[in-house]
């Protein structure tokens, strides 16, 4: 399919997330490079005053902290992962506020948990946070809270981040900058992508790197994620002078996965993207018509669960072949699922069409 088009979408783009990766942004001692992320700053910079609202998640924190505590290792303890994140973090900050105040930008840090954007109330709070900064033309320097962040709360990773900050915001366009110049098939570029499906993922082949989390199928899954949502994602090389610029100037830079539209109601984006999956629930082929006829989930048409759950978790609705074909908040527990009253005559529903999301 000729992508020019979509290409050219992106030069009307007003609000964007550009989240830039550990090894973008760090030396391999983990020491900040204040020379490419300056290049960095100079084009958010020049987005700005072309009238764009930018969002910046930035990787980098617990690298800049191995540097300045001599570590030569990537601590595997949680409190020592948290010590390093605490003490680069604002190592990373001071660059940034000193970068960004030449290009006369204000900046503001933003730090998250996933229980923050899970909870709906603080979710609403982060949101209204940064679109006030957004509006008020300060770039915000989001990051996850690394510092108090736990296995149960974290994000996984910052791409995953950007993905989430970017629906929290109604973003026009993400970039995900790394170290390559996209997707690759062998030696060659993949420009343009529909859907990241298996075959795409094939092309994968990620190599550790101490100093950072995620890789090529971590940025392709969270894509997905904002692509769900209606957000065109480019994936492109964060170390290539002028490729941000180029971006949205509409010229073929990177891997771009230009998405249909979405008409997701921002409760059900909650519901689906911002809670974690707690457990699976398998369903007969007559729920399945159900659902994809706008009907609630009765607990009559499930065939088992998997894992335990509680009432109100976030469910991953699948059918008798392992196909997932929705999400939602169910109103019973996993074990309440054994109880013969859930299939008296007055069949409840389990989750009703408001709580789910048919992907």
């Amino acid at each position: 399919m000729a992508q020019q088009p979509y290409r050219d979408a992106l030069k009307s783009a007003k609000r964007i997330v550009v989240k830039a990766g550990s090894k973008v942004l760090v030396q391999q001692s983990g020491r900040p490079d204040s020379r490419r992320i300056g290049l960095l700053v100079n084009e958010i910079a020049l987005l700005q005053k072309r009238g764009c609202e930018t969002a910046f998640v930035s990787s980098g924190a617990i690298g800049a902290g191995m540097h300045a505590l001599g570590m030569t290792d990537r601590p595997v303890a949680m409190p020592d992962l948290q010590m390093a994140a605490a003490v680069g973090q604002m190592r990373l900050m001071g660059v940034y506020d000193r970068l960004f105040a030449k290009r006369h930008c204000q900046i503001g840090q933003v730090l998250l948990t996933h229980d923050a954007l899970q909870h709906r109330e603080r979710h609403l709070n982060a949101r209204n946070t940064l679109l006030n900064l957004i509006a008020h033309n300060i770039t915000p320097i989001i990051n996850e809270n690394d510092a108090i962040s736990t296995q149960e709360i974290n994000f996984g990773d910052n791409d995953v981040l950007a993905a989430l900050v970017s629906i929290l915001i109604d973003a026009d366009a993400l970039v995900l900058l790394s170290t390559t110049d996209g997707l690759r098939n062998g030696r060659h570029r993949v420009p343009y992508i529909e859907e990241v499906d298996t075959g795409v993922l094939n092309l994968v082949s990620d190599t550790f790197n101490p100093l950072s989390s995620g890789g090529m199928a971590s940025k392709l899954q969270s894509a997905q994620i904002a692509a769900h949502n209606g957000i065109p994602v480019i994936i492109a090389n964060g170390r290539k002078t002028g490729a941000l610029t180029r971006i949205f100037e509409g010229e073929d830079e990177g891997t771009l996965l230009f998405p249909k539209a979405s008409n997701i109601s921002k409760r059900k984006r909650w519901i689906a993207f911002f809670n974690r999956i707690e457990g699976d629930v398998i369903i007969d082929d007559g729920a399945v018509s159900a659902l994809k006829n706008g009907k609630s989930l009765l607990a009559v048409g499930i065939v088992k669960t998997i894992k335990n759950f509680n009432v109100g978790a976030l469910v991953d609705i699948k059918t008798t072949q392992g196909e997932s074909i929705a999400r939602g908040l169910i109103e019973f527990s996993s074990n309440q699922f054994v109880e013969t009253s859930l299939l008296s005559s007055k069949t409840p529903v389990a989750i009703h069409r408001n709580n789910m999301v048919i992907l």
